[in-house]
């Protein structure tokens, strides 16, 4: 059986329109590739809004809730995976993506950029400045920077031969 890539997109629960769209249209363009989105499952900012825009266009989403209960998924999400863990549930995020997007959001993304790279997982920051905080990882070539939702795809297919270890068949 081919794997097909899963692609996490990280992000806050409360963004801007601008931030918005561009996760609408980062969600698209992953579903168009064949990947898998996964997410935070909310019905809220950038996770409501890429599931979006990789369900309209027939994508897979997976959405793992901090909650045991569906009451705050969104609606977009294929496979809700309940944790009932709180925000212990970002290493399940991570551990889970082959490569880790990170849109504008609060500590709660910034935990799951560190989660990643402290698991030498790629992160392509997406329009989101940390500051020199993850400075060395830029260099060992784990944090990239990409100012719109083609950009990210387009890092994402070069880093894919690096993930064949990961992705059987691909």
């Amino acid at each position: 059986m081919k794997r097909r890539p899963i692609i996490g997109v990280m992000g806050g629960g409360n963004s801007t329109s601008v931030d918005t769209k561009a996760a609408y249209c980062l969600g698209s363009l992953i579903a168009k590739q064949g990947w898998i989105l996964l997410n935070g499952g909310r019905n809220t900012g950038i996770m409501e809004a890429s599931a979006k825009g990789a369900s309209d266009q027939g994508g897979l989403t997976v959405g793992i809730l901090p909650d045991d209960n569906l009451s705050r998924a969104s609606e977009y999400i294929t496979i809700p995976v309940l944790t009932g863990m709180g925000n212990a549930r970002n290493c399940i995020n991570v551990l889970s993506s082959n490569v880790v997007v990170a849109c504008p959001g609060g500590a709660g993304t910034l935990s799951e950029i560190a989660l990643a790279l402290k698991n030498n997982k790629t992160v392509i920051l997406m329009k989101f400045d940390v500051g020199k905080t993850f400075g060395g990882y830029m260099k060992q070539g784990l944090l990239l920077y990409a100012e719109t939702p083609r950009q990210v795809i387009e890092k994402i297919k070069e880093l894919m031969p690096l993930q064949k270890q990961d992705l059987p068949g691909l």
